[in-house]
């Protein structure tokens, strides 16, 4: 199985509890933070709460090698962990369909976000006209 879930905003404290819970059964649990940043926290953070490793991914490792986490996923639960809400970036909306496509299990677990009432839909939230981050 893969999972992608979002942390939220700002620190590891925006998790939701349910990633919470799927984090501590996970195998393995990478995070990335190139599509978004989560100003509030570091990963060593993160892992205490969780109280497992984190595998940092970069770009290329998620848009090249992500292949590498789909197949991973038909033996072990597999967690992706991104800043937000995992199903804003089409980096990984297309992992999600690749997944599917391979025959692995997947499931998203939306964080606290405008975006994920739209995301969770299926339609891409760049599709709605520009967005903006009021700071």
């Amino acid at each position: 199985m893969l999972i992608l879930a979002g942390l939220g905003l700002y620190d590891e404290k925006d998790m939701t509890l349910k990633t919470l819970e799927h984090a501590k059964r996970a195998d393995k649990i990478y995070a990335e933070f190139y599509t978004s940043l989560l100003t509030g926290t570091t990963v060593e953070r993160i892992e205490k709460v969780i109280g497992k490793k984190i595998t940092l991914l970069t770009r290329e490792d998620l848009e090249y090698r992500g292949y590498k986490l789909i197949e991973e996923g038909r033996d072990k639960v597999v967690m992706l962990l991104t800043a937000g809400d995992p199903m804003v970036a089409t980096t990984h909306v297309d992992l999600a369909i690749e997944a599917k496509k391979r025959g692995v299990d997947v499931r998203i677990i939306n964080a606290p976000s405008i975006y994920s009432a739209v995301g969770i839909t299926g339609l891409q939230i760049y599709k709605f006209g520009r967005t903006t981050s009021i700071p």
